[in-house]
This record gives C-alpha cells, structure tokens and sequence, in this order.
C-alpha cells in the first residue's frame, strides 16, 4: 500500500496508474490555472519542436513553435526535459538553470532558506536551449555522497577528489557529472560553497537529493526539499544525453518533524509522472535510473519494477551506505524482466564521513566499511552499452584491490596461510586469478565477508578510546572480497603472490603483494 504524499496544493484526483497487473487510483493534477511558453533555439531564436516539458506529473511535448501549456498548482516547478543535441544554460557553478518554480508566496520559514516568493506567474515562462553535438559515445563522472559537514570537509573533498578529476585526462572528457545525494551533511548553508568546488571542475552537474539534504524542520516530506529545490531545481526529474535517457527520483520519505526519521519510498507523484515520461521515450534506449537510496531499501520497488521491466535496457545507481556493491537484479527480488537489472550502490567522495587518520596533507585517508577507498566513477555509454571505471581517491588509478596476508609465514604452515583480495569495485561477474612466483594462474573463489583492514582499525580503536582522526565506520561483510590459501611447504626466503581481476566490463587490473617464509 502506498503512502499517499501528494504536492502541496495539489487540488483533486490524476487518474490510475497500472503497474503489471495492478491499477492504483492516483490523484489527477486538475487546476484553474495553466502555464504557457515556449522552448527557444539561443542561437537562432526559434522554437524548438519535440521537446519535452513538465510539471511534475504531467508531461507535454513542444510544437513547431516550441510551445507547450500545461496545467499549473500553486508551489510547484515547471522544467524541461533536455533534449538531445542541446544543452540547458548553467550558472557561475555550472548547475543546470532549465526549471522555473511557480510558489507565490515563497517557501515556509525553515532554518535554511526556501524558495523566495515568486509573485504572479507570467503570461510566457519560456526556456532557452543552447544547440551542441553529441555523440552517441560519451562519459559522465559519478559521486557517491559528497557529504561534507563544514568548510574543512569541503576543502578535503577539493584536494582529496577534485584536484584528481582536473588531472585525469579520462574524467575531463566526461560531458557532465552527477553526484547520488546527500549533497550536504544537514548543514545546508555550505550548499554554495560545495558548488564553487565541484564547479572548477567546469561540467554541467546534476544533483539527486539524500536525506541529509532535507530540511528537517518542515512538517512533512512535501516541504522537506524547498532548500534543496532553491539551490538546485525540481528534486525529480530527467534529460537525455545521446541516446541515453536519465531519470532522477527522490526515494527519501521523510516523517515529518514531529516524528522524524524517513525511509526508502518513491512517491505516488513521481511514479505517476515517471509513466507519463516513458511514453515518450524509445523502449529500445537505455533507461538510467538514479537515487539516493538502495533499491533494496526502498518499500515500493516493485512498483518502480513493474514501470521499466518491459525495457530490455535499464541500469540504476544508488550511493547512501558509504560502501559500493554491484546488484543483479532478478526474479527472486521481484523482477520481471527478461534480463537482470543492473543496480550499482556507489562508492562515496567522503568515504566514511572523512573518517581514519589525516595523512600529511591534513585529510583523513576515509576507507569505507567494506575496505574501499573513497572516490568517484566515470560511465561511459555508447547507446545502450555503458561501461564502469572506479577511480580511487588520491591513489593510481590502476590501484584497484587490496591484498591481505602476513608479513612472513613458517614454512610447514603455510598452507594454512589464507591470502584475501579485495576487489573494491569488483561484483560477482568478476574473475580474479592468482600466481605464486610466476607459477600458473589459478581462479580465486569469491567468499564474501569483512575486509582484514576495517577489521584490524576497530581492534584498534577499541584499545584507543582517542584514535587519530574520527572513527571509521565497519566492519561489514562486502560481496567483493576474494580468499586461498598458500601453496603447501613453501621454500624459505621472499616470495610473490600476483593477482589479477577482470571485471564485467573486461577491464583487468593487476596487483602484487610480497611475504617472507621462514623455518
């Protein structure tokens, strides 16, 4: 059963939905008012056919003139649907401008500044396009939650993370990035200054919304983002790239002030408003979906499912748990598709909440729950193929896994000796092979469990109640963890043990860890 969460003045009822077999009587999106205007060439000052605009729900498509009316509430966003070969204008931070919020009388007084009133809507609320190429082949770059609490967090995120991406030839030909919630840690005065610094990076930059971007003190969760769409626009919403086509939902329910907390659910609206969507896109294109929260810790998946399953092409990505894991999804959680979903929960730029002891520079080293380091991602997409790259933070970018075994081991027992590998961005399409000494590869099972260094810090912070820098977070056992044991009546002296990964994209990764054996 949904939660009924409809927007705030939403006057009657929009209809049903049909999910598979199940029809849902949705609220209907029926007003006074309507909103007309046009999309406009910035070039040439012509309309722009075929491009899409929305409400929220509804989803109307251009003119030959650029036209498009739709109905209109009171605090509501109208907003294009970037179409492909054009780009949105951008702000002095480069995040898109292509929305107009209609909210006469501004946003309710909350701790962190809402939307200021916008008076009478205007006869025309036009938007302007600027024509570009793009290719079917292209890259964006991807965060897991930036999440800084303060200034210094953001500087650490600007040494750490941004001065990487503006060294990485691969990154800076991305065409736009795109960073999976919790823009902020609460303090949502830092919003600027966090867009200053993702802005040096000069890309257009998406944003989705987490639940430490919310305004806690709003009454419910149709009031919990007025900060959030301030700064950055519609907390829901899509654009096409090539012909690839990204929807971005807000799957944080919040409870309200008065109860707080919130969980994983995608509203009525947004599920009414994604069906209208998909009418008009291509089921053969690929659908890229993005959010904050896991699929598996959203309550109404299924009906999400029962939307795109149809379509032979989909891929979703997800940050909020501050460590990264590769799905498949299938029948057995509830999909009907032909093939899996492919549900990638994404590293984080802070790690753990720039957690662990500061190196030289001042900032802490952030390993994740599961082992991995803090980073980023870039996607690369031609049509409906795409292929994932992590890049660990302030490290090579061949530096892929870690590999775990004791300095020296007696001779008689090492074959007792267990050697484990972590993949950071490794999932169970992964191979990893082992050699002793250049002897012959061998394949290493994949056995799931706690990475041996969050494990030996928490020993640690145990035995230090003040340990460097803040705790970290873990352990936790990660699917991407590898385990063998040592050849039996290993020779004494210095041995080597490499290994190799090739992930589902066919992208192989090296590593070499030496140990000692002794009598």
């Amino acid at each position: 059963m949904f939660r009924r969460d409809f927007l705030k003045g939403t006057a009657a009822l929009f209809g049903t939905l049909t999910l598979g077999k199940t029809s849902l009587a949705l609220p209907t999106f029926q007003s006074s008012q309507t909103v007309k205007g046009r999309v406009i060439n910035a070039k040439t000052k012509a309309g722009i056919a075929n491009v899409l605009v929305s409400n929220g729900l509804n989803v109307a498509k251009t003119d030959r003139d650029g036209r498009y009316q739709l109905p209109l509430e009171s605090d509501s966003t109208i907003f294009v649907v970037k179409p492909r070969g054009y780009q949105v204008p951008v702000d002095s931070n480069n995040l898109p401008q292509n929305y107009y919020h209609y909210v006469p009388n501004g946003s309710p007084a909350t701790k962190y500044e809402g939307i200021k009133p916008t008076g009478t809507l205007p006869q025309s609320v036009d938007f302007t396009l600027d024509p570009v190429r793009e290719d079917d082949s292209f890259s964006m770059i991807l965060f897991g939650d930036p999440q800084p609490r303060n200034q210094t967090e953001i500087d650490y995120m600007s040494h750490d993370i941004i001065e990487q991406i503006v060294r990485d030839e691969e990154a800076m030909k991305a065409s736009f990035g795109l960073s999976l919630g919790d823009i902020m840690f609460d303090n949502l005065q830092f919003y600027d200054p966090l867009n200053q610094s993702i802005g040096t990076i000069g890309k257009p930059w998406q944003n989705v919304v987490g639940n430490h971007d919310m305004n806690f003190d709003s009454p419910d969760n149709a009031l919990k983002t007025e900060t959030f769409r301030r700064v950055y626009g519609p907390n829901y919403y899509a654009f096409q790239y090539g012909e690839v086509n990204f929807v971005v939902l807000d799957n944080v329910m919040y409870h309200g002030k008065d109860v707080g907390g919130y969980h994983g659910e995608i509203t009525y609206e947004q599920l009414a408003w994604l069906k209208n969507l998909l009418r008009h896109i291509p089921k053969d294109q690929l659908l890229v979906i993005a959010m904050h929260i896991p699929l598996w810790s959203t309550d109404n998946r299924e009906e999400l499912y029962r939307l795109i399953e149809d379509r032979p092409h989909t891929l979703s990505f997800s940050a909020h748990t501050h460590y990264q894991r590769h799905d498949f999804i299938g029948k057995a959680e509830g999909w009907q598709g032909i093939n899996p979903h492919h549900h990638l929960n994404h590293a984080t730029v802070c790690g753990c909440w720039w957690g662990g002891t500061p190196d030289e520079r001042g900032i802490p080293h952030a390993t994740m729950s599961d082992g991995g380091p803090n980073g980023y991602s870039i996607v690369e997409f031609n049509k409906a193929n795409y292929k994932i790259t992590f890049r660990p933070a302030s490290r090579p970018f061949h530096e892929q896994m870690a590999i775990y075994l004791p300095e020296e081991t007696k001779s008689a027992e090492s074959s007792a000796t267990e050697v484990t590998i972590n993949v950071f961005a490794g999932s169970s399409k992964s191979i990893v092979e082992a050699r002793i000494n250049n002897g012959n590869w061998t394949k290493v099972p994949n056995v799931p469990g706690p990475d041996p260094f969050i494990v030996r810090l928490k020993t640690l912070e145990a035995q230090d109640p003040k340990p460097p820098g803040r705790a970290v977070a873990g352990p936790n056992a990660t699917p991407h963890i590898w385990k063998m044991n040592l050849p039996a009546n290993l020779p004494l002296g210095t041995h080597f043990i490499d290994v190799r990964t090739t992930d589902m994209f066919g992208q192989t990764y090296n590593e070499r860890r030496t140990f000692r054996v002794i009598a």
